[in-house]
């Protein structure tokens, strides 16, 4: 007898979750694909039709310079960028902008991500790395989310602003990744 989709996609979360999988070295090897297959699924209109509000929100490049960025620091950078994520689509306006299921999944994903990168972070923080460039990505990554938080407030929160910074959340999640993937060689 076969299981019911609730019952399937349940197992896939809890296998997601730390419980299931192999710490820090699952993300040194997958990253989250989660995040950015899902963030692709929930574009709902065409980004061509939003040209003309794109806008530079001057991500902070030196935060994915594989040549100075520290394994710490690209923890704090990932866990930092998530969790801004996981906050400006959780509110109210993010609600009204988004398909519930895919923005419930969504957040669901963001919050196991986190929860996984809670013991990376503490691991490495025990190894004794240096925190000063964490707090200045810190600093850098909450001012890259404060910018575009004022940018959607700017646009009152309209699709086309929604779906330049999904486009522009998903990029900087891939640069992330890319890092990570670097760090891990």
């Amino acid at each position: 007898m076969a299981l019911p989709v609730s019952a399937l996609l349940a197992l896939v979360m809890l296998c997601s979750s730390v419980s299931c999988s192999l710490g820090c070295e699952l993300l040194w090897s997958h990253g989250n694909p989660e995040t950015d297959t899902l963030l692709k699924q929930m574009g709902r209109i065409s980004i061509w039709s939003c040209l003309k509000d794109r806008t530079d929100f001057r991500f902070p490049e030196t935060l994915v310079d594989g040549n100075q960025v520290e394994k710490t620091q690209a923890i704090d950078v990932m866990h930092k960028m998530l969790q801004q994520t996981f906050n400006l689509f959780s509110t109210s306006d993010a609600a009204a902008a988004w398909d519930k299921t895919l923005r419930k999944r969504f957040l669901a994903v963001l919050d196991l991500q986190l929860d996984g990168l809670e013991p990376c972070l503490s691991e490495e923080k025990k190894v004794g790395q240096s925190s000063l460039g964490s707090e200045n990505s810190s600093l850098a990554v909450k001012s890259y989310f404060e910018g575009i938080s004022l940018y959607l407030k700017e646009k009152k929160y309209s699709l086309c602003a929604w779906e330049v910074v999904r486009v522009e959340i998903r990029n900087r999640l891939v640069l992330v990744n890319k890092l990570i993937g670097k760090l891990r060689k």
